[in-house]
């Protein structure tokens, strides 16, 4: 399992990378990984308004499907529409294929985040 070193963590194996006011939210490695095959990334809508645990998309693989709840609150303003055509990215690199970028409300949210560390500890519980 891959975990990369600079980004935010939630318990629901969500990621976070943090650009100025912007945050960047995907799946991790772990969750790819336990989805299996991902066939479909159902993407929100630019403008929509996110608070901490909103399921904004959905992931289908070919085992289940699973909502992705956001870890920050924001407002979006991208959606990682190649997505839609190639959802297959997000299991061959998923720290690179982000679903969406928000514009943040209030980055003291991300102090409730795991780092990497400890989120690999986490992992190794589940």
């Amino acid at each position: 399992m891959k975990v990369v070193q600079g980004l935010y963590y939630s318990k629901e194996h969500e990621w976070v990378r943090v650009e100025g006011e912007y945050a960047y939210i995907g799946i991790t490695d772990y969750a790819q990984h336990s989805l299996g095959d991902i066939v479909f990334v159902e993407l929100p809508e630019v403008d929509d308004e996110l608070t901490v645990d909103d399921s904004f998309s959905v992931v289908e693989s070919v085992k289940a499907a699973s909502d992705v709840y956001t870890p920050v609150s924001g407002v979006i303003v991208e959606a990682n529409i190649i997505l839609e055509v190639e959802p297959q990215l997000l299991n061959q690199n998923p720290y690179e294929n982000w679903i969406v970028k928000l514009e943040l409300d209030d980055l003291n949210e991300l102090d409730k985040l795991m780092n990497s560390e400890e989120y690999q500890k986490f992992c190794e519980k589940q």
